[in-house]
């Protein structure tokens, strides 16, 4: 299977990225890490995330690629909703959204499966993620993969990545 990985960040998506890498995923032939977070706010943040993910893929020798950084495309999908709290409505439409994305990319470039991070920050709710994926990648199939939280743990206790405290959206940042 050829596999395409969304990714939001380096924290949430290096232990996904090292099993992969290392060929511990079932029937995983090739896989890709992509980046389309559009969600993320402000641009310069997106910047940071951006670049902690490039250099971690290129330091295991890991393909990547990069969706357009449309922030107010983004806002349209999720207009109406940005009072919803985290794990509600605006969150299910955010991930729907950027599926949608990676359904479109995957099938351009021969990929035929998705996965994602998306789900591993304690900020957001799996089954949420899972049920976005489902409702939005059609005919491309989803694998609701059982990422490695201790090897994710033990990868950022040994790292210097750059940390955020929000999911990424203007509508999710917290009070410090």
């Amino acid at each position: 299977m050829k596999l395409v990985l969304m990714s939001c960040c380096a924290p949430c998506s290096a232990g996904a990225i090292k099993q992969l890498a290392d060929g511990e995923i079932p029937d995983v032939d090739d896989f890709v890490v992509l980046f389309f977070n559009p969600n993320i706010f402000p641009a310069a943040e997106y910047t940071k995330r951006l670049n902690e993910q490039i250099k971690y893929c290129e330091s295991l020798g890991v393909k990547y690629a990069v969706g357009n950084y449309n922030h107010e495309d983004w806002r349209g999908a999720v207009r109406g909703l940005e009072a919803e709290p985290e794990r509600g409505a605006r969150c299910s439409r955010c991930f729907e959204f950027r599926f949608e994305f990676a359904r479109r990319w995957a099938k351009e470039n021969g990929y035929d499966a998705v996965a994602s991070v998306f789900g591993v920050s304690r900020h957001k709710d799996q089954s949420q993620v899972d049920r976005a994926a489902q409702c939005s990648l059609g005919d491309i199939s989803y694998i609701p993969i059982k990422w490695d939280e201790k090897l994710r743990q033990e990868i950022g206790r040994n790292s210097n990545f750059y940390r955020q405290n929000y999911c990424g959206c203007e509508f999710s940042v917290r009070k410090v």
